[in-house]
């Protein structure tokens, strides 16, 4: 048998029914989200360096907490995350598997799925392209930039960033990463303001350290 088949211990949104336990046995849900992160930017990389590096960041943190991955692909690919216990030489080893709610199975792909990464991106980009049409191209290439920012780094659309995440773009990638002109960082406060506006949604608080 060379994967899980059946139930998982995902939800809809991927992230585990439970809360992980304070011994580590579980994975917390933020590692979940890592780990599906990661392998949608492995899938759509077109760079074999690129995806090798992904999917090794990727292990190396599920082998924190004793996790592997591998994906399931029988139509419609799926991300199963479980014990590395359970496995022997790359094969599933039923008589190991103490509890199969500790799996995790997240959908990567289908036209049900609003999270799949090219429409995600697709989205992203449509916004940064209409901030552009509407206001120049300051405005347009900052909101580019948000684009790849959100993208590439979170998977996610930009309305669903965090002012966490919305302040490591302010002043970590857009400084480090864009290159942006004079212009652009003279306009960056207002071209967020003008993204989210594109998107008609408020702008999340967030504090610049």
């Amino acid at each position: 048998m060379s994967d899980l088949d059946g139930g998982s211990g995902a939800g809809s949104d991927g992230s585990s029914d439970r809360d992980a336990d304070d011994d580590g046995d579980e994975l917390p849900p933020s590692v979940v989200d890592e780990a599906e992160r990661l392998t949608r930017l492995e899938r759509t990389a077109t760079d074999e360096a690129e995806r090798r590096a992904r999917a090794d960041r990727r292990d190396r943190l599920l082998a924190e907490y004793e996790f592997t991955a591998r994906v399931r692909d029988d139509g419609d690919a799926v991300l199963v995350l479980h014990p590395a216990t359970w496995h022997d030489d790359g094969t599933i080893r039923t008589e190991r598997i103490d509890d199969l709610s500790r799996a995790i199975e997240i959908p990567l792909e289908g036209t049900d799925d609003p999270d799949d990464w090219d429409a995600v991106d697709a989205h992203n980009r449509a916004i940064a392209a209409r901030v552009r049409d509407r206001h120049g191209d300051v405005h347009g290439d900052n909101a580019a930039a948000l684009a790849d920012f959100v993208g590439n780094h979170y998977a996610k659309r930009i309305e669903s960033m965090t002012g966490a995440e919305l302040a490591e773009f302010r002043s970590e990638y857009f400084v480090r990463n864009a290159w942006p002109s004079d212009s652009q960082r003279d306009a960056v406060e207002k071209s967020i303001e003008l993204v989210y506006e594109a998107a008609d949604e408020p702008v999340p608080e967030f504090r610049l350290e």
